[in-house]
Order: structure tokens, then sequence, then C-alpha cells
């Protein structure tokens, strides 16, 4: 039986979770507008990284705390998940399918 409950956790906790993928999203930005892979005015492609990498970083606390990984351990795969922003989204997907073609038998 898992105990633990999205609600449970306090706002200090969403809002580091938040801080650490967001900030992983906005250096992915950045090392793209270095590569020539983003334009710097284009508002819109930055606000897409940064929801997407706050995605990915809450769902990869979800999991993180599901294994009851140690806190830093956590913080860093947070950040590494919101880096990671779509190519996180591509992993979870291909480890969900995974499971379900072990459980199932199929796919």
């Amino acid at each position: 039986m898992i105990d633990k409950d999205p609600l449970g956790y306090s706002v200090v906790t969403y809002a580091w979770v938040l801080l650490l993928s967001v900030w992983g999203g906005v250096v992915n930005f950045i090392q793209r507008l270095k590569r020539g892979e983003a334009k710097a005015h284009n508002i819109v492609e930055l606000i897409g990284e940064v929801v997407i990498s706050a995605f990915v970083g809450i769902v990869t606390f979800y999991l993180c705390e599901l294994s009851a990984f140690p806190q830093i351990l956590t913080a860093a795969l947070v950040a590494v998940s919101g880096h990671m922003g779509t190519r996180s989204l591509f992993f979870f997907e291909r480890v969900l399918e995974k499971i379900i073609k072990n459980k199932t038998g199929a796919l």
C-alpha cells in the first residue's frame, strides 16, 4: 500500500521541485541558444521549454518519492530531468511500455 499523497507535500517542497526542474529547462534553452538551435526572441519556445520541464520535474519527483530515493538524489534527478525536457518524457514512455508489456505479455 502506498501511503504517499500528492496533496500531502508542502508548498515549499513543490516550489523547490518546480524551481529545480524549470532551472534545468532554462539551462537547456540557453545551451540551444548557444548552438544556434533556438532564437533568443522566441518567448513561446522558452515558455514551452519551461512548461515541459516543470511537468517532467514533478513526474520525476513522484517517481523518486515512490522509490524512496534520498532527497539530495531526488533533487539532482529532478533538475536533470527538467534539463532533458521532452527526452525525459520519451524515456518515461519507453519504461512504461516495458512495464505494461511485462505485466500483460502484450505490445
